[in-house]
């Protein structure tokens, strides 16, 4: 399943002349994977009583065009590949038909107080079909 967000570039997002600045596409994916997990019922505060977390292990971005100040984009997300104590998404910046930014992001749950690989809950697992 892809899932699909609208954003929106504000002047925020921007350098000065108006392009958005390269580490904000990194904001971007992130944000798309956080609403991905809450459309499957996993927001960030589900997983406090967990004691776990998801944490960045390898990232990967390739910028093939700008965005600029005002346009509409669309950034994706998908789970291309998951183990018991990982997830591996792929993750796309659209401007209509045109992708500006292409994105691999691998992430390792793990308990919040030792930092350890730890077991995604079963529920996730099930979602994922894992």
């Amino acid at each position: 399943m892809e899932f699909k967000m609208p954003l929106r570039v504000y002047m925020e997002d921007t350098d000065a002349g108006g392009i958005v600045f390269y580490v904000n596409y990194l904001k971007f994916l992130e944000r798309a994977r956080t609403e991905y997990m809450r459309e499957l019922g996993f927001h960030k505060a589900a997983f406090i009583d967990e004691s776990l977390m998801f944490v960045v292990t390898s990232l990967t971005t390739k910028y093939l065009r700008p965005a600029k100040l005002d346009e509409q984009l669309i950034v994706t997300a998908r789970v291309i590949a998951a183990a018991k104590a990982s997830l591996s998404f792929e993750q796309l910046v659209y401007r209509g038909d045109e992708v500006l930014c292409e994105g691999q992001v691998k992430l390792a749950c793990v308990d919040k107080e030792s930092l350890k690989p730890k077991r995604m809950p079963e529920a996730l697992l099930a979602v994922l079909n894992v």
